[in-house]
C-alpha cells in the first residue's frame, strides 16, 4: 500500500471509533434517562430554617410511569413516617399532604430546634425496586426582641438603660446610633449586653435611637426605633404655707407643680386622710391644682397636703388653711345731741380676727381715722378691741356739735375676711332759726287780693309758731281779715288787705325747748311799673328798628315781666290804630314790618304782675329808603386767630359747610347770595390771592353752600354777599383754613414736603410780580 492509502485507512478506522463511543454514550444516556428516582424541592442537600417560620418539603418521582409508584411517604428526624393531616380544624405540628402532580408535601406549621436533622422520602417502584433519597435541615432563631420597647421614659438626672434584649440563635451583635451617628462607650454613654446606659440623663437625651442586631453566620440584620422621652420628676413651685379663707364665702387656692409629664394633683385633709376631691363642697382640678371650696365652714380649719405624681416621681407641700369670720356689726343706735355740747356714737362688732371699726359721713369717702381728726380737732375717733372675742367697739365723738355735724353716719368694720356696714344717724337739736329767710323779698299785694306770708322756722325739735301784729298775738285779734294756717315748723298767714292798714309788717315768732327766734315779714301794695327810663334807637334799617332800653326801678320781689311798644305812622294822629308789640326783657328790641322812608312815632311802657305802666318816652324816628340788603353774617367761631383777623378752621381738607344768618332785606326780598372764595398767602401782613382759582357761586333759596374739591393746609378768604332788586350787599369775610391732607409718598403738601413748604410762598410771591408787570 502506497503512503497515501495508509493514511486514509488511519482517518476511516479514527471515524469509526468516534462513531462507536457516541453511540455507546447515547446507549447509556437513554438508559438514565429511564432509570426511576425521587427529587426533593428545595433541592439543596443541606437547607437552614428559622425556627417559628412554616416550612413546606416536596418529594416528587421521577419515573417513566407514574401509576407503577406506590407507597410514597416521608419519614422525620427520628426515622418516624410524617403521618398525612387528619381531618378537623386542628393541625398537628407535622404532616402530609398529596400535591398535584403526584407529589408528596411534608408540612412544619412552626418549626420547632428539635425538628433538626434528615428526613427521608421513600417509595416502591413497578413492587420491585425501592426508590429513597433524603434531605437535611438545620434549624436556628431569628433575631427576636425580648425585651425592647418602642417608647422608653428615663427621669432626669439618673442613670437609665435604654433597653435592648435580642434573642438569636447563633448569637448576635448588637450596635447603637442616634439621628444615623453611631453611639461608642463614652463618659456618657455604654453599651452593654442588655441596652445602652446614659449616664446622669438630660433633657437633651431626648430623641430617637436605633438598636441594631446583626447574625454574621446567616447574614440576618434587624433595627428597632426606640423613641426616648426624658421625664422630670414632679416639683411643687407655688404652695403658701399658710392660706385665709372666709367663713361663708367661696374659697380657692392654687397648687402649682411642674415635671413631664404633667403631674396629677390631689388635695388631702391631713385630720381624717382625706382625698377632699371626694368631699362635698369641695372641687380640685387635677391638670392646674386648682381648690376651690364653694362654702367655707369653720370645720374646714386644717392642713392640707397638696400632692403631685406623674410617672416620674411623687413630691408633696403642706399648707395651713385658716377659716376667718366676717365682721358684723351687732349694735349702733341712734344719737341725739344738743347744738354746742359733745355728742357721740358708738359701734360694735364680732368677727375673727377683731375687726377694726371707722366711721364716714353719708354719702363721702373719706374714713375718720383713729384719735383727733387733722382737718377738725371737734372729732374724735375711739377704738378698743378684744381679740380672745373677737370684738372691737368704735366710738365717734364730737365735741362743741354744730348744726352740719346732722346726719347719717356709716358704721364700718373691716377685718381679712370682709367689711360689715351698718348706717346711724345723729341728730343735732338747736333752738329756732330763721337765717334762711333773711334775703326773701317782701310779699305784695294789690287790688284787695289775698297774700300768703310763709314762716318756716328751722329748729330741732320742730318748734311751734305764733303770729303778732302790731305788737299783739293775731289770735288773740279775731279779725276775719287775718286767717293763720298751721302752727309750726310752717306757718302761713293768710291776709285779705281790704283796708289800706293790712299792708303792713308781721312778726313770726318761733319757740322750741332751746330758744326763740323772731322773724318780720313785710306785707306791701305793688303798683304798675314806672315811666321807661329810655329806648334808644341802636340799628335801623328799611323796614326794622333795633332799640336799647332802660327800664324804670323796680322792687325785690315785683321784677319787670315785659317791655311793650306802641307805634304808628307820625302822620297819623290816633293812637288807638297804633301797633303793639312786646318783648321779654332777656330779648332784642326789634320793631318789625316797617315801610322804608316813613317817619314813625314810637312809645314805650314796661308790665309787671300788677300790670302794664303808663306809656312813655315818646319819640319819633324814620326809616332810611329801599337799599340793598344788609350785611349776612356767617355762622362760624374762629378757632384759631393770628395777629390780624381770626381763622375759621375746617375739619376736612377737601370740603367746607358755609352757613350764614338771614340780613336785614331793608324793603325788597332777598333773592339770592353770591359767595366768592379764593386761596392764598398772607405776607408782610397783606392777603394775596390767587385770582385765577378764584371760584364765585349763586345761592338760591338756601342760607349754606358745600365748598368741594379743596386743597388740604391750604388758607381761603371767603367773601358773602346778599343780593335784593336794590343790589349786593357789603361783603362778609371770613378767612378760612383746610386740614392736612393724608401723608403720601409724593405729597403736593407742604406739610409733607419741607421743600416745597419753603419755597411755596416765594412761587405765588413770583407769580404775583409776573401779574403785576
Amino acid at each position: 500500500m502506497g503512503q497515501l492509502q495508509r493514511q486514509r485507512v488511519a482517518q476511516l478506522a479514527t471515524l469509526l471509533y468516534y462513531v462507536v463511543i457516541c453511540s455507546c454514550l447515547t446507549i447509556e444516556l437513554s438508559s438514565a434517562q429511564q432509570q426511576p428516582k425521587l427529587e426533593i424541592y428545595p433541592t439543596q442537600e443541606v437547607q437552614r430554617k428559622p425556627v417559628g417560620k412554616p416550612l413546606i418539603l416536596t418529594c416528587r418521582p421521577t419515573v417513566p410511569d407514574q401509576a407503577l409508584v406506590t407507597d410514597l411517604q416521608w419519614k422525620d428526624n427520628m426515622n418516624n413516617t410524617i403521618l398525612p393531616k387528619p381531618t378537623g380544624r386542628n393541625h398537628p405540628p407535622m404532616y402530609t399532604e398529596t400535591l398535584p402532580g403526584e407529589s408528596l408535601g411534608v408540612m412544619i406549621t412552626s418549626l420547632l430546634p428539635e425538628m433538626g436533622g434528615q428526613y427521608y422520602c421513600t417509595a416502591s417502584y413497578a413492587n420491585t425496586e425501592i426508590l429513597q433519597t433524603s434531605v437535611t435541615i438545620k434549624t436556628y432563631v431569628a433575631i427576636t426582641w425580648t425585651n425592647a420597647p418602642e417608647n422608653q421614659f428615663p427621669i432626669l438626672g439618673d442613670d437609665y438603660v435604654v433597653k435592648c434584649e435580642v434573642k438569636a440563635d447563633p448569637n448576635p451583635t448588637i450596635d447603637w446610633l442616634r439621628n444615623g451617628d453611631p453611639i461608642r462607650t463614652d463618659a456618657k454613654h455604654v453599651v452593654q449586653t442588655h441596652g445602652l446606659l446614659i449616664r446622669d440623663v438630660a433633657e437633651t437625651d431626648d430623641g430617637t435611637y436605633t438598636c441594631r442586631a446583626a447574625v454574621i453566620e446567616t447574614g440576618e440584620l434587624l433595627e428597632r426605633i426606640i423613641r426616648v422621652e426624658v421625664y422630670i420628676r414632679p416639683v411643687i413651685t407655688h404652695l403658701p404655707s399658710t392660706l385665709e379663707a372666709v367663713e361663708g364665702k367661696p374659697f380657692a387656692a392654687n397648687c402649682t407643680a411642674l415635671g413631664k409629664p404633667v403631674p396629677e394633683i390631689s388635695w388631702i385633709k391631713d385630720s381624717v386622710q382625706l382625698n377632699v376631691a371626694n368631699a362635698d363642697r369641695f372641687k380640685v382640678n387635677a391638670q392646674t391644682g386648682l381648690l376651690t371650696i364653694s362654702s367655707v365652714t369653720q370645720e374646714d380649719y386644717d392642713t392640707y397636703t397638696c400632692i403631685a405624681k406623674n410617672d416620674a416621681g411623687v413630691t408633696d407641700k403642706k399648707a395651713q388653711l385658716n377659716v376667718l369670720v366676717r365682721p358684723s356689726v351687732y349694735e349702733l343706735y341712734n344719737v341725739t345731741g344738743v347744738s354746742g355740747k359733745e355728742v357721740a356714737i358708738t359701734c360694735r362688732s364680732k368677727g375673727r380676727p377683731a375687726p377694726e371699726i371707722t366711721f364716714r359721713r353719708w354719702g363721702t369717702e373719706q374714713q375718720y381715722t383713729a384719735g383727733v381728726q387733722m382737718d377738725d380737732e371737734r372729732i374724735q375717733l375711739e377704738q378698743h378691741f378684744d381679740d380672745d372675742r373677737g370684738e372691737s367697739t368704735g366710738t365717734l365723738r364730737i365735741a362743741r356739735s354744730q348744726r352740719t355735724d346732722d346726719g347719717l353716719y356709716q358704721c364700718i368694720a373691716t377685718n381679712k375676711g370682709d367689711t360689715a356696714y351698718k348706717t346711724g344717724h345723729i341728730a343735732i337739736e338747736f333752738p329756732p332759726d330763721f337765717t334762711h329767710m333773711k334775703e326773701l323779698p317782701p310779699v305784695f299785694s294789690w287790688e284787695q287780693r289775698k297774700a300768703n306770708l310763709s314762716c318756716l322756722a328751722m329748729g330741732i325739735p320742730n318748734a311751734t309758731i305764733e303770729w303778732r301784729w302790731n305788737g299783739r298775738n293775731i289770735k288773740d285779734l279775731f279779725d276775719t281779715n287775718l286767717k293763720i294756717e298751721g302752727t309750726g315748723p310752717r306757718s302761713d298767714l293768710i291776709v285779705h288787705p281790704v283796708t289800706r292798714q293790712y299792708y303792713s309788717a308781721y312778726k313770726c315768732i318761733a319757740t322750741n325747748i332751746h330758744g326763740t327766734a323772731e322773724h318780720d315779714m313785710q306785707l306791701k301794695e305793688a303798683r304798675v311799673p314806672d315811666f321807661v327810663s329810655a329806648a334808644v334807637p341802636r340799628q335801623l334799617t328799611a323796614t326794622t328798628i333795633t332799640f336799647d332800653i332802660r327800664g324804670p326801678a323796680t322792687e325785690l320781689g315785683l321784677p319787670i315781666l315785659a317791655f311793650s311798644v306802641q307805634y304808628k305812622e307820625a302822620l297819623n294822629p290816633d293812637w288807638s290804630t297804633a301797633l303793639n308789640r312786646s318783648w321779654s326783657p332777656d330779648s332784642p328790641y326789634i320793631v318789625e314790618g316797617l315801610r322804608p322812608q316813613t317817619m314813625y312815632s314810637f312809645r314805650f311802657a314796661a308790665r309787671n304782675q300788677v300790670g302794664l305802666g303808663n306809656w312813655g318816652v315818646n319819640q319819633q324816628q324814620s326809616t332810611p329808603r329801599r337799599s340793598a340788603p344788609e350785611e349776612p353774617k356767617p355762622l362760624h367761631s374762629p378757632v384759631q386767630n393770628d395777629k390780624e383777623e381770626p381763622v375759621v378752621v375746617s375739619p376736612y381738607s377737601d370740603h367746607f359747610e358755609l352757613r350764614w344768618g338771614v340780613p336785614a332785606d331793608n324793603g325788597e326780598p332777598i333773592d339770592r347770595y353770591q359767595v366768592k372764595y379764593c386761596p392764598g398767602v398772607k405776607m408782610a401782613g397783606t392777603w394775596h390771592e390767587l385770582e385765577d382759582r378764584c371760584k364765585t357761586i349763586e345761592v338760591v333759596e338756601t342760607t349754606s353752600y358745600q365748598m368741594i374739591d379743596l386743597s388740604g393746609n391750604t388758607y381761603y378768604r371767603i367773601e358773602l354777599k346778599a343780593h335784593n332788586a336794590i343790589g349786593y350787599s357789603s361783603p362778609a369775610s371770613i378767612i378760612m383754613k383746610t386740614t392736612r391732607d393724608n401723608p403720601y409718598p409724593y405729597s403736593t403738601s407742604s406739610a409733607t414736603n419741607p421743600l416745597l413748604a419753603t419755597t411755596a410762598p416765594l412761587l405765588l410771591l413770583l407769580w404775583l410780580t409776573t401779574r403785576t408787570a
